[in-house]
């Protein structure tokens, strides 16, 4: 259940992510994305699982598997449950998981953004593959 006013807190979650610079393991993609799920929902911090414990992408992965996760999708199954029975069907802030180099991201409407590398990107809703309501 999203918190009140939780529309104007997405807006917010995604203009300082976009003025902050990418940084493994602190603002990632599953980071972004569950702080901005903990945000819209006052719920816990389950970023903190893996917040500052890797510098790479590979550093990243060690961790992911340590956690018990084999990959993205399975970590979101195990966080977020049963996903939507299509992204279409995903909602203004929930998680999506895209093929596009993006990973975790938050819903926007017709388009997700995410944190990759090269900062902030959007992407159309139709490359993610997977969505949880948040």
């Amino acid at each position: 259940m999203k918190v009140y006013g939780w529309p104007h807190l997405l807006a917010a979650a995604i203009d300082t992510a976009r003025a902050k610079p990418f940084a493994w393991g602190h603002h990632d993609c599953p980071t972004f994305a569950f702080e901005v799920r903990m945000i819209l929902t006052g719920g816990e911090d389950v970023a903190a699982l893996w917040r500052g414990r890797y510098t790479t992408a590979l550093g990243g992965a060690r961790v992911m598997r340590r956690l018990g996760w084999a990959s993205l999708e399975e970590m979101g199954h195990a966080l977020l449950g049963e996903p939507r029975p299509t992204v279409l069907l995903a909602g203004r802030g929930d998680i999506v998981l895209a093929d596009t180099g993006l990973g975790f991201g938050i819903c926007t409407g017709a388009k997700a953004v995410g944190m990759t590398p090269e900062g902030l990107v959007t992407v159309p809703l139709t490359s993610c593959r997977v969505a949880w309501s948040v």
